[in-house]
Parts: C-alpha cells; sequence; structure tokens
C-alpha cells in the first residue's frame, strides 16, 4: 500500500551532508530525494480530478510536487554524448535510464508514470505530459532535456515548439535521460492532461531540482 505525506523534514545531519556535497540546502523544500527509483512524473485519477505527485519506489511513498526537492549532484556528471540538443559542452548532469548505471553513480533513477491509471477511463487509453516552461535560477532555460537513445521527449529550447509533450498509454511506467547542461536551481512544470466523457481533464505541478556543480 502506498502511503501519502504532505510534509516531512530534512533532518541536520541530512541537511548537513547535503551542504558538504556542495548542494545549497537553503533552497530545499521539506524532502529531498537524491537517489534511487523515483517516478517523477506520477498521474492518479480519484474518480473526479487528475492529480500529480512523486512516488519514491524504494518506500512505496507519494509527496506533492512542492514538498520535494531532486537534488542532482556532481555525481551526475558525465561526458556530452554528443546530441546536438546538448549544446556545446564537454559536460552535462545526466539521470540515466538505467537503473544500474544509477545506481552505481548513486543518482535518481527518474521514471515518467501512468501505471496508476486504469483503462477504460480516458480516452483512448492515453494522457499526454506537457512539459509547461522550465527556469534556471529563475530565468527561462534552454538547459534542460529528457530523452532515449537518439530521440528527444522533451526539450527546454524556447526556440522551438516541438519536444513539449508527449502521450503514453495509461498503465505504462517509463525512463528516459534526464539531462541539465548547467549547475542550477531549476523549476520544471509538467501538465497531464487527458479526455474523461468528452471532457478535458488536467493537472499542473512544478518541481524543484537542484543541480550541484
Amino acid at each position: 500500500m502506498r502511503t501519502h505525506r504532505r510534509l516531512l523534514t530534512v533532518t541536520g545531519i541530512a541537511a548537513a551532508a547535503l551542504a558538504t556535497a556542495g548542494l545549497n540546502t537553503s533552497a530545499f523544500a521539506a524532502t529531498t530525494l537524491s537517489s534511487g527509483h523515483v517516478d517523477v512524473l506520477d498521474a492518479e485519477w480519484d474518480g473526479a480530478d487528475l492529480h500529480l505527485h512523486v512516488h519514491d519506489e524504494e518506500t512505496g511513498t507519494e509527496y506533492e510536487p512542492a514538498d520535494v526537492t531532486l537534488a542532482v549532484p556532481a555525481a551526475a556528471r558525465v561526458a556530452n554524448p554528443g546530441h546536438g540538443w546538448l549544446g556545446t559542452g564537454s559536460q552535462v548532469w545526466l539521470l540515466p535510464d538505467d537503473e544500474l548505471v544509477a545506481d552505481s553513480r548513486g543518482v535518481l533513477f527518474p521514471g515518467i508514470s501512468t501505471e496508476h491509471l486504469a483503462t477504460g477511463v480516458f480516452a483512448n487509453n492515453t494522457v499526454t505530459y506537457r512539459l509547461v516552461s522550465a527556469t534556471r535560477n529563475g530565468a527561462a532555460t534552454e538547459d534542460f532535456s529528457v530523452y532515449a537513445g537518439s530521440t528527444r521527449w522533451y526539450d527546454s529550447n524556447t526556440a522551438t515548439t516541438s519536444f513539449k509533450s508527449r502521450t503514453f498509454g495509461v498503465g505504462t511506467h517509463n525512463h528516459a535521460n534526464w539531462a541539465f547542461e548547467e549547475a542550477g536551481t531549476y523549476q520544471l512544470t509538467f501538465r497531464v492532461q487527458g479526455t474523461v466523457s468528452g471532457v478535458t481533464e488536467q493537472a499542473t505541478a512544478t518541481y524543484t531540482v537542484v543541480v550541484s556543480s
């Protein structure tokens, strides 16, 4: 059974550890997740409304997105894989789509989930996740993307309207690489949307990601 927690407290020991790792603890919400399998985008339908949660697969706990900070430590830095949308820097911070790799580096293994949406509720048995906006240190950023192999799922580049939304079948669990081209505090706003009995239903949430240099 999954549990719901509105608010947890980062202990002094945890905060000290984050500070030692070079992360700005003042930017963190009450709960910080920095490793393990976490469904960052997790949609649920309560029979009347869509909701977005962060689901920690390690503990079975669900959090409101506003109550969580996702920490990306310096250990996430890898050589730039060379995809054109990742810029020209020699390195990027990468949360990989491979759980073994994520565990070996001690970083998050981020998921996108619709597995808690039942069939027969949403039109075509699909919902769409849209990247509404992305900022880094308070300003619009082009430094965030999500991709699988050589296929972009999301790209915060404001010069294009492409790669802002992706449709997923209900009852599925998906993983891709989450890439950040610069250190800083990111605010990523996502919306999940689907049609129920001819009516558009949606939920929007903003996620805080702190990328350490």
